[in-house]
């Protein structure tokens, strides 16, 4: 039945589009990007980047996942696990693929405010996509300039408020009882000086979860207040807390994963596996500016992170003097400050931008493991509990980076822009648990890296763009993957160096077809990269492999067909592989499809009936270095229709959609190297969401 309704709707809008009409070429106003640092439109830039509108990210979607929406941008993986204890899998252009939990190889910034720590770990939980004002995601070697571990970046504004306050409440339901309740609070307060505009929002989610064992709840607040003061400078505060506790499910065998999709890891039921997390942080940004075209702008944030998780290590293998045990205890300080100085002045009579500043960013991290019984090893009273001490350490980790940029209009065509970033990152374990057989782990490194970026643009028309850029990069490696040396011997692996790459890119930007069309090419060459050097006597241990290269092609085109209807594609081919000794094409990189498309086809008019379908489509993608384990590739289409009325004070948003309408059996995403084969997370089969939001302006 939803799916005929879904057909009908879909249809009735289809028609009207073609009833229309013969539409005029749309002018489409030029959309602004800013993760540059130097904002343009998008065609003016001389760099991959995709930008989705804070409207875009929740047309038709329920708005739970970035990945909802990530999947229509080329050159990322941002994958589902179906598993809310860890994050989503993401990668961009391969980097970040060999991440088994959270996010590595990828800089995550909300606000401006990094959710990357100083050692290249990320996380998305703090972020709010029903107060999202846009997010952008730059790719290639411009994203040198945000430091380590900037592979690619993802950028997530929080809209400010605007108008006459607007209250409102939205519910979201759907398969294995999905619930979330919201409330939001937003406007502008036609102040000249003092609280200008705010932003509130708050939500709480629950979730069976399609697998056993894969409940969720989740508590999020975030809120955005912006401040203007006579000196014409400004303001912006923003907060927010998560509070989050999930059920872990593990990974599937692939006879598991073929049989009994629903199903979970045995010993995840024994040890009761989950995890808990729970957020506060606070940010600042502050903008003056000053005469002859200069600016002044300061970000300072600070936060706290609280997360325990509970593993389904045996309770007979941690009897090794050197394990850390099955429960991971974890608190986090941390804190940054980055304070910029933009210049836009003349060179030659023509135009140029100068941006230069510093980012400081800082974290203190008391990890703590337990053994995950109570009682004796050999007859323990109680699984899945917290037992006793197995790690106590203290931790700290800063970075300092200096940076500088230029752009300079050489002439009506052509462009020139320049950066470099010399980036320091310093790490420090006090270790408090030493016993017979576990030595004193203290130790401390430093990683230094200087960072350039070049890239030139050409005009070759006033709707067609050329560019190259080249860059270089660097990722060191997290705490987790320094701790311990391949050796055995006491103190931090030194040894572990971090990964460097050479990033060239060469593409084309075109305004056809009431769209922006784009094309580029890349090439990706790192030495020494990042991988498990296997686990000994419960420590998992990382070394350097060697070479890697990355090449690849990234198409996609998005705009208005003919009326409201509104089309969207992307393609991204990407061969991802070690190199041998030889320097010949060795194993590819698992994690990392080679293949990935999308395409979508919606009516959207501003009121009345909405609708669209979605297809996505990857191919088969590596489990294991060796590559001898795969998830197979899929194509998987979704449907969606609803109505959007605007009368008066009141606004309504409603809809229904189906999402692996063919109830296809596909891997959602694969655990890379995982050791016991359980590489697979099936993703859910046919599911339903609906979705009502209602506000009201005063």
């Amino acid at each position: 039945m939803p799916t005929a309704v879904l057909a009908f709707a879909l249809t009735q809008g289809f028609s009207q589009a073609a009833a229309a009409q013969p539409a005029e070429t749309v002018e489409l106003s030029p959309v602004l990007v800013q993760s540059t640092r130097t904002p343009r439109s998008s065609l003016d830039t001389p760099a991959s980047i995709s930008r989705i509108d804070g409207q875009d990210l929740l047309q038709g979607r329920p708005g739970i996942h970035l990945s909802e929406s990530l999947a229509a941008v080329p050159g990322i993986q941002a994958q589902n696990r179906n598993n809310n204890a860890q994050d989503l899998q993401v990668s961009i252009r391969g980097f970040g693929a060999r991440s088994t939990f959270g996010i590595r190889g990828v800089r995550i910034y909300v606000d401006g405010i990094p959710a990357t720590m100083p050692d290249g770990q990320g996380q998305l939980s703090n972020i709010d996509l029903a107060s999202a004002e846009s997010v952008e995601v730059l790719r290639g070697p411009y994203s040198a300039v945000y430091g380590n571990s900037s592979g690619g970046i993802i950028q997530v504004a929080t809209a400010p408020g605007k108008g006459r306050p607007r209250v409102g409440a939205s519910l979201l339901t759907g398969s294995d009882n999905l619930r979330r309740y919201g409330l939001q609070a937003s406007g502008g307060t036609d102040l000249a000086t003092g609280l200008t505009d705010y932003n509130l929002s708050a939500s709480r989610m629950t979730l069976d979860g399609y697998r056993d064992h894969s409940k969720t709840s989740k508590t999020l607040a975030n809120a955005r207040l912006g401040f203007q003061f006579a000196d014409d400078s400004a303001l912006t505060l923003i907060a927010n807390h998560v509070d989050m506790e999930a059920d872990d499910p593990l990974g599937l065998t692939e006879e598991d994963f073929r049989d009994n999709p629903r199903g979970v890891a045995s010993n995840a039921l024994l040890y009761d596996t989950r995890k808990t997390v729970r957020q506060s942080q606070l940010g600042l940004n502050y903008e003056k500016p000053l005469a002859g075209g200069h600016t002044l702008q300061a970000i300072a944030y600070a936060g706290q992170r609280k997360t325990v998780q509970y593993q389904a290590i045996p309770y007979s293998v941690q009897q090794a003097p050197t394990h850390a045990g099955g429960v991971i205890d974890l608190g986090r300080d941390y804190a940054g400050l980055d304070l910029r100085w933009t210049a836009r002045s003349q060179l030659g009579g023509r135009p140029l931008t100068l941006v230069g500043g510093v980012a400081y960013d800082h974290m203190k991290e008391h990890r703590q493991g337990f053994e995950n019984f109570t009682g004796p090893a050999g007859a323990p009273g109680q699984l899945g509990v917290k037992g006793g001490l197995r790690r106590d350490e203290s931790n700290t980790l800063w970075n300092l980076d200096p940076y500088l940029q230029a752009s300079l209009e050489i002439d009506e065509r052509w462009t020139l822009d320049a950066g470099l970033r010399y980036s320091t990152v310093h790490f420090r374990s006090r270790d408090h648990y030493i016993r017979p057989g576990n030595p004193d782990d203290s130790g401390s490194a430093r990683y230094q890296q200087w960072l350039p970026v070049i890239a030139l643009r050409y005009a070759l028309s006033p709707d067609t763009s050329l560019y190259a850029t080249a860059g270089r990069g660097f990722e060191t490696p997290t705490f987790n993957e320094l701790s311990y040396r391949p050796d055995e011997q006491p103190g931090l692996n030194f040894a572990l160096q971090p990964s460097s790459s050479n990033n060239y890119e060469i593409g084309v930007k075109h305004n056809a077809l009431g769209g922006l069309l784009t094309a580029a090419l890349f090439r990706i060459d790192t030495n020494d990269e990042i991988v498990s050097a296997g686990s000994r006597g419960g420590r998992a241990t990382f070394r350097n492999a060697g070479d890697t290269r990355r090449h690849g092609i990234e198409l996609s085109w998005s705009g208005r067909v003919a009326g409201d209807l509104v089309a969207q594609a992307s393609y991204t081919w990407l061969d991802a592989r070690l190199r041998n000794p030889q320097g010949t094409d060795g194993t590819r990189i698992p994690g990392v499809a080679r293949q990935n498309a999308y395409a979508s086809l919606a009516w959207a008019p501003e009121q009345g009936w909405q609708a669209g379908m979605e297809w996505r489509a990857q191919s088969r993608i590596q489990a294991n270095s060796a590559n001898t384990a795969s998830a197979p590739g899929y194509g998987v289409a979704a449907l969606y229709t609803g109505y959007r009325l605007r009368r008066s004070d009141w606004d309504l948003d409603a809809f229904v959609r189906v999402d692996n309408l063919f109830d296809r059996h596909y891997a959602g995403s694969v655990i890379v190297n995982e050791g016991n084969g359980r590489y697979y997370e099936p993703a859910a089969g046919r599911n339903w969401a609906v979705s009502l939001n209602a506000g009201y302006r005063f």
